[in-house]
């Protein structure tokens, strides 16, 4: 997501801290984590209404359907292909 090696992310913590003070950082990191727990829990609710409303797993559920019917027709073609040289040999009667 965020290219931020672990260096980055010293320097960053450091600068806060200097800036914030040792006092607040603690308060500031729960406030930060507790917006971003809440802004994952609103993408994930969008996320999962625009899906219903576009009608996502009917999509999902036509696409395996007819991957399954492919399937089934490149098995039948092939066990066809098996049979024909059975079919044109001569019965030994």
């Amino acid at each position: 997501m965020f290219d931020i090696g672990f260096l980055e992310l010293l320097v960053i913590t450091l600068i806060t801290l200097v800036v914030m003070g040792p006092e607040r950082l603690p308060e500031a990191i729960r406030t930060i984590s507790l917006w971003m727990g809440r802004l994952k829990q609103v993408l994930a609710k969008t996320r999962q209404e625009i899906e219903n409303e576009v009608g996502m797993d009917d999509i999902r559920h036509q696409l395996h359907n007819e991957q399954v019917l492919r399937e089934l027709g490149e098995q039948k073609d092939q066990l066809e292909h098996t049979l024909d040289p059975a079919k044109k040999e001569p019965a030994n009667d």
